[in-house]
């Protein structure tokens, strides 16, 4: 019998990442996740007690990942306004590529699972709110570092600025990504300006 281990672990979220963000959590089951992870059943469920705390896991690794992201397209060189662009031209390049493994699993399962599975629910929130406080941390620093205007709020500013890269994620699911991230990145402008 092969042994388990920390490893097989992430296999299986690495690859039901890639169909979850592909599919939806709803319309994957267990016997997908194995078959693609090319492990039997029994496996899955000796590091997972449930779906659900699979895709707990799947989105703990998710944010773990992607606030790592956000803290290189964040900091560094440059003015807070320069880093600023930085992310939100990563966003858009991210986002809008044809890649499922850098989706927004944000977008992707947000309104999917926050009705049906409040644990979920809770990471997501923890999560975005990981992400709006180093965006407002950054925006903190642009207004002392004069590259950005002193006036608005930091911490509402940073929500506006990711509820509307949110919202043009999802629009480019509907429309053309180009466009839609083209107009997040001018009311970025506007806000930043």
């Amino acid at each position: 019998m092969k042994k388990q281990t920390p490893d097989m672990r992430q296999h299986i979220i690495d690859v039901a990442r890639a169909l979850i963000t592909h599919k939806g959590y709803n319309a994957v089951g267990i016997a997908e996740i194995v078959n693609a992870a090319g492990i039997p059943k029994g496996s899955f469920y000796y590091y997972f007690k449930s779906k659900e705390e699979f895709a707990e896991a799947l989105l703990e690794h998710y944010f773990s990942h992607y606030l790592q992201q956000v803290d290189t397209q964040l900091s560094g060189s440059g003015s807070a306004r320069e880093r600023l662009d930085r992310y939100f031209s990563f966003w858009k390049e991210t986002q809008g590529a044809d890649l499922p493994e850098s989706k927004c699993l944000v977008v992707k399962l947000g309104a999917e699972v926050c009705d049906q599975y409040d644990s979920m629910r809770h990471i997501l929130a923890k999560g975005t709110d990981k992400i709006v406080q180093k965006i407002a941390q950054c925006v903190s620093e642009g207004q002392q570092d004069g590259s950005l205007p002193a006036g608005p709020d930091a911490d509402e500013l940073a929500e506006e600025l990711y509820q509307l890269w949110l919202g043009a994620s999802l629009m480019a699911k509907i429309h053309a990504p180009e466009k839609a991230f083209n107009k997040a990145m001018n009311a970025t402008m506007r806000l930043l300006a």
